[in-house]
């Protein structure tokens, strides 16, 4: 059994004496895992780095084996060592993804929007809404998808001000009524209405947060939310 691929890496660890075990994301294959020999050796292991985006071959006796990769690199991310928030938002892309994603199954548009996003981040002055709109799409594409077309309530369009924490629907302002301090506030952002305030884009993460912790992350079991993610957010609020 072996195919070829493009994918990002997602983590890497020291396997034997030499080795390392890799997890990629690609188009095709999903989020795969494989044994890279020499992994932790001069050579490449300046390449294993999270973010990275690789050439990788898998081979393996059976497609339910772990398998062995063979890596060439096609582009380092190493830039953004440079960059702590836009360093910290890398680490919780791959981590969410690492969590989120069942192995082996493909995601072909969440892949191109991650790589998409990768390529943004400390890139583009408005990269933390790229990652905003990100988490609303991986919620998406693993069916927890928010509704914010329209109100939950009247049907309306018009003044969207918050989302039902249960349901994942939108509420227009004149609808909440007296539930408003219990319904999520929904920024304009996330409307597509401009750019984003530092305030938008706290309510917007608490809201991504608050699906990806009770509804995602409470479907796959016991596991919190990845820790990489929980930094980047304390670290943008401090930014902010």
């Amino acid at each position: 059994m072996d195919w070829r691929d493009e994918g990002a890496l997602l983590s890497v660890r020291a396997h034997g004496e030499n080795a390392a075990i890799i997890e990629v994301f690609t188009a095709a294959h999903g989020r795969h895992a494989g044994v890279v020999r020499g992994g932790t050796s001069r050579r490449l292991a300046p390449v294993l780095q999270p973010g990275a985006q690789l050439d990788v071959t898998w081979r393996g006796r059976l497609e339910e084996h772990l398998g062995t990769f063979t890596v060439e690199p096609l582009q380092s991310r190493t830039g953004l060592l440079d960059d702590r928030l836009a360093l910290a938002g890398l680490n919780s892309v791959c981590a969410l993804l690492r969590f989120a994603l069942p192995e082996r199954e493909a995601h072909p548009g969440l892949y191109a929007a991650s790589v998409a996003l990768l390529d943004r981040l400390g890139a583009e002055p408005d990269w933390v809404l790229s990652y905003l709109r990100w988490e609303l799409l991986l919620l998406e594409d693993l069916g927890y998808g928010l509704d914010l077309s329209r109100c939950a309530v009247t049907g309306s369009r018009e003044d969207l001000a918050f989302v039902s924490p249960k349901s994942g629907r939108a509420v227009a302002r004149a609808a909440a009524g007296e539930w408003a301090d219990r319904l999520l506030p929904l920024p304009a952002c996330l409307l597509g209405q401009g750019g984003a305030t530092p305030v938008e884009l706290g309510q917007g993460l608490r809201l991504t947060g608050h699906f990806l912790e009770h509804h995602l992350a409470h479907d796959l079991g016991t596991r919190p939310l990845p820790e990489a993610r929980r930094r980047f957010v304390q670290m943008l609020a401090r930014q902010g």
